[in-house]
């Protein structure tokens, strides 16, 4: 039996492709020499197109290995650079899920901390205040309720930090579920974190008409209980941001 392949498509044409990621696979290589998502999906435009030679595919965005959700890829040069545009103005809106075992002490908030990174361990230090060698870290979340003792929380991130969600939700006292990195007491079985990158919205850079996608949550009974958590108001509230 053929492996199933570890990503489903939400969306593509000509310029881009987005697809929900399983948890557990790396977006871009990196010294495990593991293969990638951007392998898989290039497999998958090569198979689907009959292309030969080599396909292009730019990488946009990357999640962490152990998340799940929405990524961005560019299937043509110029598409990239219109992608890298867009995320670098900040004109594309991406709401995470996160499930937290504790419950934030507001029902929603702005955080803003400085980040540093420790390449040698992979690891993210925030701090309260600018520290030398930091990056300003933004993001406002809102909680949505409450299964079994764990908590949903929405974010949408505003700066694009390494590991930010997963160290400034830690920050506030509420480390994600599965998240040992940052001081949730144990593991996921899967070895996964209970991060999804569940939303985008933006403007295709090429067709100018608003993309709105969302990922289905992952295929597991822990993930499903939350569905009946999410709000009503997801289709319409916030997409008029970049008007």
């Amino acid at each position: 039996m053929a492996k199933k392949q570890p990503f489903q498509v939400v969306y593509e044409d000509n310029h881009i492709i987005i697809v929900n990621k399983a948890q557990g696979v790396l977006v871009q290589g990196d010294s495990t020499g593991d293969k990638t998502l951007s392998d898989y999906v290039k497999h998958y435009i090569k198979e689907k197109y009959n292309k030969p030679g080599d396909v292009f595919l730019g990488t946009v965005h990357r999640l962490d290995r152990p998340v799940s959700g929405l990524v961005v890829f560019a299937r043509t040069s110029k598409a990239l650079e219109r992608m890298n545009e867009l995320f670098r103005k900040r004109e594309i809106q991406k709401t995470y899920w996160a499930i937290v075992g504790k419950k934030p002490e507001k029902k929603s908030g702005k955080l803003t901390n400085w980040l540093v990174k420790d390449e040698a361990r992979n690891i993210v230090k925030a701090f309260d205040e600018e520290v030398e060698g930091s990056q300003k870290a933004e993001l406002t979340y809102r909680y949505l309720g409450e299964i079994n003792h764990s908590h949903l929380l929405e974010v949408n991130p505003i700066t694009g930090r390494p590991h930010q969600i997963r160290v400034q939700l830690a920050k506030m006292g509420c480390p994600i579920r599965g998240d040992v990195k940052y001081g949730f007491p144990r593991p996921n079985l899967e070895g996964n974190i209970n991060l999804h990158a569940r939303r985008l919205y933006f403007v295709h850079p090429v067709k100018k008409e608003p993309i709105i996608c969302k990922a289905a949550l992952p295929e597991n009974p822990f993930w499903e209980e939350f569905l009946e958590l999410e709000p009503e108001d997801v289709k319409t509230e916030n997409l008029d941001f970049l008007y």
